[in-house]
């Protein structure tokens, strides 16, 4: 048989993901909506979960929360059930903040027709959480509330669907917030909007009254107040001398001229001003008070509407928020002299710790003088923003992958609305790697967990490109050292910890991404000095013997250091290596130096680091330059008289040596997000992926032993471990994560399965994934590591390469696809504008839907093709 012949049978039996695959070689085809609902149908009820990429419902509801707000400009959550909740407007998380706000419907004229606009109160909230032992005192959860939900999301949109029988209506609530690829200003805005729309199901007309009730939960003290604005309110906690923090303005308005507006609760004991405000809404009334100078208890407004039979009706719900100050200042700021020729901050370095510009300011902050100018602004340009909005959504749904594949793109994408990702008053991106209840966690734009988010650099080109100028200039000493975490403010920072290996060669790839992401041939030239002595940096203080290995003790994203030679940092190496050829051919300078070391470290990696499966390391910590592992510096601490027997006996502490890494090869998954070549054998890679699927990956965790951080996956749930010694050899005390499992992890091994032709099994990873993140126990929008809404998940985004090769350089105009799935159709985003490539029958088009995408040329699995375009 054949290799055509093998492939076709091979077609014939597929099916992925509840996709059913054409019989035609190379061609994955959706079925009728019919046959694909079956098979999907199937899936489900064989493991008991939701259809991938469906609508959510019952117990899948029961943790949806759907972020809505701005890149660095804080959020909120719609839940499953419609509930507003992780209130984090202050500039920094506020997971368990779910104040007392709701929308609701008065239908005239009947028994019980005054509903909160909401599913029921997901079980889990009744007891167990903050205040439940107390009863839940101040909350909504008593209100009436609609018995059917569903839940549906398409980023940055998500919509709920509500129907109660007593209720004489259909009700849709459509929550989302501006997300433009390339336009990072209105994809920043502090604003959200929930639509309500509403359709009289019966043969007669109704009367009824819409309102929106808001305890002030911006108030902090007795000075808060509710200020007028036109068809809503303001809450108000007002700016202190003393505590310029605590300034905070939440506006909520409509676009209906009929609005009335109470600005004052009822004001009184105990729960006087929730029953009265309750009172009004479920008697079909409405409350008109002007505003109070201070301490008014909540506000609500009020919009009477007809609807005749079958008529329907939308009422946009419009929050825009202003906290303009902070607190937060993490780092010690270097002297001014220190700063690297590329710095260009207008701020002083040595801020005062009274001034302002010592703190943290949101970038919409420089942006806008206050709530009134986003609020006008919010306003004015609603409609373009959601339209410019769904345009995305659109051409990102229009896309044919696997729905275990689209629910792990998209989902994702809510990091970027998250507290997670921060932005400064001059517009660069700062970054936590996730977040905590109540703080960020791990600060400063880690380099070795952002390494691994792939969708912010063709989402937004010059975000992205800002943390490059952090790290080779504010974070980069004369010398070469990266500190692998920044100050915030963004400032040149003290070095006097490791640098990061992973990160640090990391970075040097995803120039050359960025250069030919962007096409900026005068960002190149600029940064490129700085990038070659980061490089030097990086072989002075890794390879000083000059073997083409990462052999020194190199600290990681593991949080240690790992000594002697290993596939997984090596290979990072070797990427950058290759990187600075390209970059340096291009700009003419002497990569002869690179080049050979390059060529040393291929051999010595292919040889001594490959077991003829998979790639290991190498443990060596006597004849080095280093100190003594016992003495040297470490996050893991000093050794005890017990670890220092273990030193002698195994080495340090802390390594995977002969273990099957599933990271073991990133830094060759890295080369090839970036458009770089396989830095090794592309065999020996491959091989490699598949031992980790073949060992790592664990479809029931019951009997697996995690003695680390076991809420990520445990008992009967699957998961990607992050190392396995299959072939013995594990040490008593391995790499302190090494029995936990990543979602960052898993998705980029499963796309780098994907470009390896491993289709099956990547998808297999991808679902095992999103099976733990089906809304039962986890947020299918929260994908948690080291905190919630973790940075390392945005690998999602690199599936999308994966299926499809799909990769635009903008330094030679060239589209490049390599299909591991047949025909499909696939979202693409340049720095020029965003579309949709339509691959059929080896025929390449592209449907450009906003801005440009100039194409001198396409390359097609390594061949020149014809692009047909609309």
């Amino acid at each position: 048989m054949d290799k055509k012949d093998s492939r076709r049978l091979f077609l014939k039996k597929l099916t992925v993901g509840g996709l059913a695959v054409s019989a035609i070689p190379g061609q994955l085809t959706l079925a009728s909506e019919k046959a694909k609902t079956q098979t999907q149908s199937a899936t489900s009820k064989e493991i008991g979960k939701r259809r991938y990429n469906s609508a959510y419902a019952e117990a899948n509801l029961n943790r949806i929360a759907f972020p809505i707000g701005g890149i660095g400009a804080g959020m909120f959550c719609i839940e499953g059930v419609g509930a507003l909740s992780h209130m984090s407007i202050r500039n920094k998380p506020q997971l368990f903040h779910e104040p007392a706000v709701f929308a609701a419907i008065a239908v005239q004229g009947i028994k019980n027709g005054a509903k909160v606009l909401e599913g029921s109160v997901p079980e889990w909230k009744l007891f167990g959480q903050r205040g439940t032992g107390n009863g839940a005192a101040g909350s909504t959860y008593g209100l009436p509330r609609f018995s059917k939900t569903s839940f549906e999301a398409k980023f940055p949109f998500c919509t709920i669907h509500l129907a109660d029988e007593e209720i004489p209506l259909k009700v849709e609530m459509t929550g989302w917030s501006p997300f433009i690829p390339n336009n990072e200003d209105d994809s920043s805005l502090p604003v959200g909007a929930i639509a309500y729309h509403f359709h009289n199901t019966q043969s007669q007309p109704i009367e009824a009254v819409f309102s929106y009730n808001a305890k002030n939960f911006v108030g902090l003290n007795d000075q808060s107040a509710i200020k007028p604005l036109e068809n809503g309110f303001i809450l108000t906690q007002p700016k202190s001398t003393e505590r310029p923090e605590e300034q905070a303005e939440l506006a909520i308005f409509t676009d209906q001229e009929n609005t009335v507006v109470d600005h004052c609760w009822f004001k009184g004991g105990w729960w006087d001003p929730l029953t009265i405000a309750w009172n009004t809404v479920s008697a079909g009334k409405t409350r008109d008070t002007p505003p109070i100078e201070k301490d008014a208890p909540g506000a609500s407004l009020f919009i009477p509407f007809s609807l005749g039979a079958g008529e329907q009706k939308t009422i946009r719900l419009h929050f825009a928020w202003y906290v303009p100050f902070t607190k937060l200042h993490i780092g010690d700021m270097a002297s001014p002299s220190e700063a690297m020729p590329l710095c260009d901050s207008k701020e002083p370095y040595t801020a005062d710790k009274d001034s302002t510009a010592y703190y943290y300011r949101p970038w919409y902050s420089s942006k806008f003088d206050g709530i009134t100018a986003i609020s006008n602004y919010w306003r004015q340009q609603y409609d373009r923003l959601q339209q410019e909005s769904a345009l995305f959504r659109d051409a990102l749904f229009a896309s044919t992958f696997p729905p275990e594949v689209m629910e792990a793109v998209t989902a994702n994408l809510s990091i970027l609305k998250s507290p997670t990702v921060m932005r400064q008053h001059d517009g660069k991106m700062w970054n936590w790697e996730g977040c905590g209840d109540d703080d960020g966690c791990c600060h400063g734009s880690c380099t070795h967990v952002w390494n691994y988010a792939q969708a912010i650099p063709h989402l937004f080109p010059r975000l992205e490109r800002s943390l490059r100028h952090t790290e080779f200039c504010e974070n980069q000493n004369a010398e070469g050292h990266q500190n692998f975490r920044a100050n915030t403010p963004i400032s040149p920072a003290k070095h006097d910890f490791h640098a990061a290996a992973d990160g640090q060669l990391g970075g040097i790839m995803k120039v050359y991404r960025d250069w030919r992401i962007s096409g900026d041939i005068g960002w190149l030239k600029d940064i490129f000095p700085l990038v070659k002595r980061s490089m030097d940096y990086c072989i002075k203080t890794w390879d000083p013997e000059g073997k083409g290995v990462v052999e020194e003790p190199h600290h990681n994203t593991y949080d240690i250091e790992f000594w002697g030679p290993d596939g997984m940092c090596t290979s990072f190496y070797l990427g950058a290596l290759l990187a600075m050829q390209e970059m340096g051919k291009y700009l003419k300078e002497n990569v002869s130096q690179y080049k050979k070391l390059y060529q040393k470290g291929r051999e010595y990696m292919e040889t001594k680091l490959y077991d003829g499966e998979y790639f290991i390391q190498e443990i060596k910590y006597k004849d080095l330059h280093a100190p003594n592992p016992a003495t040297a510096q470490s996050f893991g601490g000093s050794y005890s008289p017990e670890a220092q027997a273990l030193l002698e006996k195994e080495g340090p502490k802390y390594q995977y040596g002969k273990g099957c890494l599933s990271d073991g090869i990133l830094g060759a998954w890295i080369a090839t997000m970036c458009g770089l070549p396989d830095p090794v054998d592309t065999q020996k890679i491959k091989s490699h992926l598949q031992a980790v699927h073949r060992y790592n990956l664990k479809k029931d965790l019951s009997d697996h032993p995690n003695p680390q951080r076991p809420s990520y996956a445990a008992g009967k749930e699957g998961g990607l471990l992050l190392c396995t010694w299959p072939k013995g050899g594990k040490l008593s005390l391995p790499f302190v994560y090494s029995d936990e499992v990543w979602t960052g992890i898993e998705y980029q091994v499963a796309s780098h399965l994907l470009c390896m032709g491993a289709v099956n099994e990547g998808l297999e990873v991808v679902r095992l994934c999103r099976d733990r993140y089906d809304g039962r126990v986890r947020n299918p929008f929260n994908e948690y590591e080291c905190g919630s809404w973790y940075g390392r998940a945005l690998s999602s985004y690199g599936l999308i390469q994966g299926l499809t090769g799909l990769r635009y350089d903008a330094v030679d105009k060239t589209l490049y696809m390599d299909s591991k799935v047949g025909d499909f159709k696939s979202f693409i985003a340049t720095a020029g504008g965003f579309g949709v490539v339509h691959f059929t029958q080896n025929q390449p088009r592209l449907e450009v839907i906003q801005g440009e995408i100039p194409i001198a040329q396409v390359k097609v699995s390594g061949k020149t093709a014809k692009l047909a375009t609309v």
